[in-house]
């Protein structure tokens, strides 16, 4: 049974996590027992949250976009096609949980930063570069060409920009790649890719990104009209420690009750735009049968329970206890350094290799890629490289924000690096690894990871760089699946 299989492929990504943070809980940075009960109902919530959630992508939302995609083209107008492709990309991005939080964040430490404006912002972003992206796809561009005069001005636009919007400007980029925008972006790249005449699946990936660059490039722009000051938060405190009255089973179910009608919200807010989206393409343009219809309306079902139940698990126990988890090792580092240190960068890199493989994009992005390539790249062969890439890139981010290395020092080599593979490396690769990028740094990272670091930074006494974690895990990808492609390249030579 397809449930079966999904639910014994999420419990093999979620649970090496659980075991590395209870060993480390238990017996090397002791945490309060309470929150370690409720890392593990977390854990369980986030396992079945993301079966189900898959689920619900493969009947409703990866159908839908496909066909949508598919029927856009075939209308054989341009401006139809494009017109619907920013509107999409707009809609989502706007409703999109993971942008809605990193907004606020951005407005806790810029209070002149307008938070509707900021969202607007990367919502044109994304939309504006979906549409490039497809009129890539349906002219037939060079995916590597465009990548290279869009980040050439990406680059260009970063030399006016101060430091404090760096990270901001890199991280936008990786936060709109969430659990609702990617699968729906991807399946409608595949779905304008399948009409085309040609016999390669080269433009089969690429779009995602391309759209990753336009919310980076927005918010770059939009920098340079608002005062940036800065309001340093201090690091939240444990929520456990405010209901240190309760019952033990109270403090530990409580911070699931009190985001749940929070995240109930977020979910609806997510799934509804698509849901809307669909049935107006099923009245205009799908015309699909009764029977399909029904079949990708419990598939939208699925994926709002899913997504529902994965949220609660982010937000009950797994944001807490990474934060508490990074923020007891970096004052261990700060007291003792040495072996803590070690310790610090070891738990990032297992982490980093581990945490990306329970994202629920970088299961729709490998699963997409073994079809797409007929099986020739293997998805277990994709998520070794792909989870090589994410540790170095958490490993890099507890480095810099401990010593406090400029950002930039990091992301331009990097970058020079992808676009060097890039000339070496095959095109269907290259748009794998850019979209690899994207999924990379989805709800899981973003919020696990992020308040890891946070929590290390702080611990550390460097609370003035918090930004820039999202933006290392989504470029580390972009060069670990170049250097696949390459080897892919170097052995189907050697066999032919």
């Amino acid at each position: 049974m397809n449930l079966l299989i999904k639910l014994k492929e999420t419990a093999i990504s979620v649970i090496p996590v659980m075991i590395i943070v209870l060993i480390l809980g238990i017996f090397i940075v002791p945490i309060e027992k309470t929150l370690l009960c409720g890392f593990i109902v977390s854990g369980f919530l986030l396992t079945m949250g993301l079966t189900i959630f898959l689920l619900g992508v493969d009947l409703g939302i990866q159908p839908m976009g496909e066909r949508t995609g598919a029927a856009l083209t075939n209308k054989k107008n341009l401006f139809l096609l494009l017109s619907c492709a920013f509107l999409i990309g707009f809609i989502v991005t706007a409703a999109e949980p993971d942008i809605q939080v990193f907004a606020s964040q951005v407005k806790n430490q810029f209070p002149s930063i307008s938070k509707p404006i900021f969202t607007i912002s990367i919502a044109i972003g994304v939309g504006l570069f979906i549409t490039i992206g497809l009129l890539k796809t349906v002219l037939n561009w060079s995916l590597k060409w465009t990548l290279f005069i869009f980040y050439v001005l990406l680059f260009a636009i970063l030399f006016f920009v101060s430091d404090n919007f760096v990270g901001i400007g890199f991280d936008s980029g990786g936060a709109t790649t969430g659990p609702m925008t990617v699968p729906f972006i991807m399946a409608l790249g595949l779905g304008v890719s399948s009409v085309r005449a040609t016999n390669d699946n080269k433009n089969s990936f690429g779009l995602t990104g391309v759209a990753s660059l336009g919310p980076v490039i927005a918010v770059l722009i939009y920098s340079f009209f608002v005062n940036q000051n800065m309001n340093l938060p201090e690091l939240s405190a444990n929520q456990v420690d405010s209901v240190s009255q309760v019952s033990f089973f109270s403090k530990i179910f409580l911070p699931f009750a009190q985001c749940f009608f929070h995240v109930l919200q977020e979910s609806l807010i997510s799934i509804l735009p698509l849901f809307v989206l669909f049935i107006i393409f099923q009245l205009f343009l799908l015309k699909m049968t009764k029977r399909q219809v029904i079949r990708m309306t419990i598939g939208f079902l699925y994926s709002f329970m899913g997504l529902l139940l994965f949220l609660v698990g982010v937000n009950g126990g797994f944001m807490q206890t990474g934060e508490v988890l990074g923020k007891t090792l970096g004052e261990m580092v700060a007291q003792s350094g040495g072996i803590w240190y070690v310790v610090l960068i070891v738990t990032g890199l297992l982490l980093g290799a581990i945490i990306v493989c329970a994202e629920p994009a970088v299961w729709v992005l490998s699963e997409q890629v073994e079809a797409v390539s007929g099986g020739t790249i293997k998805r277990k062969v994709l998520l070794v490289f792909l989870s090589v890439g994410t540790a170095i890139a958490i490993g890099l981010s507890l480095w810099r924000s401990i010593l406090g290395i400029n950002l930039r020092f990091i992301l331009i080599p990097g970058y020079v690096i992808a676009f060097v593979l890039m000339i070496f490396c095959p095109e269907l690769f290259t748009g794998i690894a850019f979209d690899s990028g994207g999924v990379a740094s989805g709800p899981l990272t973003s919020t696990f990871v992020l308040s890891f670091t946070i929590g290390a930074a702080n611990g550390c006494g460097k609370t003035n760089d918090t930004f820039g974690v999202i933006s290392l895990v989504a470029l580390m990808p972009l060069i670990a699946i170049q250097i696949m492609g390459i080897i892919f390249k170097i052995k189907s030579k050697k066999r032919g």
